[in-house]
């Protein structure tokens, strides 16, 4: 299922919130509609974390994980370090990675299993990544951009990219990642993918923005629901008619 949400006001929810299969992160300060969201959905099944990494709420951009482990900036403070290990599962390992790339969502996505990185990270970084969230690392580019951890999301299930990304880089894409992927946007547009969707196994939550033909997209690349291709494509026929009539 796919929920539509703001953030005080803002679209976009990958920038405050991190969800994974284990546990999920969303910044502190924010409304109780926006909490009573992910509450609300997963709050019975895995736990959710009001936090912040280095004094900021931009938790989405700043740290990386999946249901094995999460990997944070060496800005986070000790304190918020306690906070978040004190709340998460105790079989998620949680590490600070020595990155000059220090916005880790940025330059890295990952599922259970596989991530890519921005071609110039750190060896460590690399290293840290294959130790805490047992993925296997691959260096890539999305639509000629190195800041991969923001044009594409991808979870077990399925993967989104960039709209600008070629065909072939589309089926290496997929390849590599071993998930089906297809290129879409958010937020009525919006290719900067992470920034406005969070997503796990079996649920995604959005930007306000996001139009129902971008949900429906989401929906069945994400598998979270039983949407057929067909009826993608009438939906897609229905909201053009709307649109134009």
């Amino acid at each position: 299922m796919a929920i539509r949400a703001q953030f005080e006001g803002n679209n976009e929810i990958g920038v405050f919130a991190k969800l994974t299969n284990s546990y999920c992160l969303v910044a502190i300060g924010g409304s109780e509609n926006f909490y009573s969201v992910f509450e609300g959905e997963i709050g019975d099944t895995i736990p959710v974390v009001h936090a912040s990494i280095a004094g900021c709420r931009v938790i989405g951009r700043m740290c990386v994980g999946n249901r094995h482990g999460l990997l944070v900036p060496n800005t986070t403070t000790d304190q918020e370090l306690q906070h978040i290990r004190n709340a998460l599962p105790d079989t998620v390992k949680i590490y600070r990675a020595e990155e000059k790339l220090s916005a880790l969502g940025n330059v890295i996505a990952c599922n259970d299993y596989v991530a890519l990185v921005h071609p110039d990270l750190d060896r460590e970084t690399e290293d840290l990544l294959v130790d805490t969230l047992n993925v296997e690392v691959f260096r890539h580019t999305v639509a000629n951009n190195v800041l991969v951890g923001s044009y594409t999301v991808f979870s077990n299930q399925g993967g989104m990219v960039s709209p600008k990304t070629s065909v072939e880089d589309l089926d290496e894409l997929s390849s590599l990642l071993q998930v089906p992927l297809v290129a879409g946007t958010v937020n009525r547009g919006s290719d900067v993918l992470a920034a406005g969707l969070v997503v796990n196994d079996w649920m995604a939550v959005c930007g306000h923005d996001t139009t129902s033909t971008e949900v429906s997209v989401l929906e069945s690349v994400f598998k979270l629901s039983d949407h057929e291709p067909s009826q993608i494509q009438t939906q897609m026929r229905d909201s053009l008619v709307d649109t134009l009539s």
